[in-house]
């Protein structure tokens, strides 16, 4: 035994001797340097273009499926490397005054897979599919209704390990032409995918084509999606838009939405995303109210969830397992407090995380807690207040948010104070929507929003109030750049993860108007586990699962 485990070593050692080498050579930071001076990059105010929606004559959103072909196929993790899920849609969809809702059982849902790409597979599964509606109570309004979604979960699968799938009907027959993806790494301390993606309120803008062309090139073996999807809840439902809906369209009886978006979304994202996994939380924009107060149906629908695989009631929280790396997404929208369900699954869910077979935690959530733009500042203090001793308890690494439209890194943080053992936060809400950037900061002049216009009241009730500790005590905001905030920029891009071992990471930034070899942030990002103890679960002999 003493040779195999004197081997492992070596090599872990061996690579981290060359991680080590490699940050050196190439002067990438670790936060082992830091914390850091905060630094702003000047806005670039030739960067304001671009942010125009494709329209519903781009060829690459229009419908080219015949009957009940399926289109928008998507894959999706469940909780661990052995299962996934398949998503698609058949039928039309309809919006109009006068809609006559697809029978969801007229259609089977069926994938056929294997590990070889060939005309008959020899593994069938079967799923469920659901039809949802977008229905509003006033005149003059046009509802919506869903094309047949389906979802299959597929079981037994082999870590790290191609399979070639085929989606819809065989009987009608409407099959889908052949697709592949890879599963995800078996969960262990020296098992990790290669490249994760990290993208945040993309829209279908000519920006976002733009972050996605970029995201491709990088090759990722997975995709984060933190909230604002679509922004179909720019739109009436006669397809009239506005890059900001309250300014525009303020007499509307509700917040209408124009359902088709979300149609030409999946369409887009189908070359990406039957081959690479993503994973999805919601944002505001996908809450979307209609008839009796119903609000996030199409987040819901369209998308599957490794909700019950990791012991959650709901779409808006979960957790999965991507090699060494444990993953929670949490719900800003729904109940967090401490008598929530959701906060009582977050406690069941942390105890169980084992660090000896996942070191990495990993978190994310739409809204940040930790953001100096005047945009959003401290609208989630209530939901910070209410979970961050708990994640923090439990040594979260990395916190990924998005909806300010902007990025920003943090130096590790914990209640506003420097903090060697807080997770280090960082906002991607750069994808490219048509709302724009956010460009101001509320440390500036003239920018700090009064108290009492900061919270979202989806989000909960008021709980930001002046600081009364630190350089900021007895303020609400700060008069410079915070000290948490390690770098900030509001250009337009995605963010790429990859974990190199147990203690290193290595996070880029990647903006829009660079090329694919450039970067715009880069840190490495190290765990000190004896630094910072967290709670200990061991399972033993996690390499069995191999």
């Amino acid at each position: 035994m003493l040779g195999p485990f004197f081997s492992s070593s070596a090599l872990t050692i061996s690579a981290l001797i060359l991680i080590n080498i490699a940050a050196v050579r190439c002067k990438i930071p670790t936060t082992l340097d830091g914390p850091f001076e905060p630094v702003t990059i000047p806005f670039d105010r030739s960067l304001r273009g671009n942010a125009v929606d494709l329209p519903d004559s781009d060829p690459r959103v229009r419908r080219r499926a015949k009957g009940f072909e399926p289109e928008q196929i998507s894959v999706s993790l469940s909780s661990n490397y052995d299962s996934v899920w398949i998503s698609w849609i058949t039928g039309e969809s309809q919006i109009g005054y006068n809609i006559n809702p697809l029978d969801p059982k007229s259609v089977s849902s069926i994938v056929h897979y294997g590990k070889i790409r060939e005309p008959v597979m020899h593994h069938e599964a079967r799923g469920y599919s659901l039809v949802y509606n977008q229905l509003y109570p006033f005149d003059g309004l046009q509802n919506y209704t869903s094309g047949i979604i389906h979802h299959v979960r597929l079981t037994g699968l082999t870590a790290s390990t191609i399979y070639y799938y085929r989606c819809g009907d065989p009987s009608i027959p409407a099959m889908s032409e052949i697709f592949s993806f890879k599963t995800m790494p078996v969960s262990g301390p020296r098992s990790y995918p290669g490249r994760i993606g990290i993208v945040g309120d993309l829209g279908l803008t000519y920006n976002m084509t733009t972050t996605i062309s970029h995201l491709i090139g990088n090759k990722p073996d997975l995709v984060l999606l933190i909230g604002d999807i679509t922004y179909a809840n720019l739109y009436l439902t006669n397809g009239t838009s506005s890059d900001c809906y309250s300014c525009s369209f303020s007499q509307t009886p509700i917040h209408e939405t124009y359902q088709l978006r979300w149609d030409y979304w999946g369409r887009f994202m189908q070359n990406l995303v039957s081959k690479v996994p993503i994973m999805v939380v919601e944002g505001n924009h996908e809450i979307e109210e209609q008839v009796q107060n119903q609000t996030f149906v199409a987040y819901s629908s369209r998308f599957a969830f490794p909700s019950k695989e990791s012991g959650s009631l709901s779409t808006f929280y979960y957790s999965f397992n991507s090699g060494g790396i444990h993953f929670i997404m949490l719900g800003a929208y729904i109940a967090y407090n401490k008598t929530a369900d959701q906060y009582k699954w977050l406690e069941r869910n942390l105890a169980n995380v084992d660090r000896s077979i996942t070191p990495w935690l990993v978190a994310a959530w739409h809204p940040p807690w930790y953001s100096s733009y005047q945009a959003h500042y401290r609208e989630a203090e209530c939901m910070r207040v209410a979970m961050e001793e708990l994640l923090y308890s439990y040594g979260v690494d990395i916190v990924f948010t998005g909806h300010v439209h902007a990025y920003e890194r943090s130096n590790r943080v914990y209640n506003y104070a420097l903090d060697p053992c807080g997770p280090v936060h960082i906002t991607v809400g750069d994808g490219g929507n048509r709302e724009k950037m956010a460009t101001e900061h509320a440390d500036e002049p003239g920018n700090c929003p009064e108290p009492w216009t900061t919270p979202d009241p989806y989000m909960g009730g008021f709980c930001a109030t002046n600081f009364t500790s630190g350089p900021a005590a007895g303020k609400f905001c700060w008069d410079q750049q915070p000290d948490y905030s390690a770098f900030r920029e509001s250009s337009f891009g995605h963010g790429i993860l990859e974990v190199k071992n147990e203690t290193w990471a290595l996070w880029t930034w990647y903006r829009n108007q660079d090329s694919q070899s450039k970067t715009g942030d880069q840190i490495y990002i190290v765990r000190q586990p004896d630094r910072c103890p967290v709670p200990s679960k061991v399972t033993k002999g996690w390499f069995s699962a191999r």
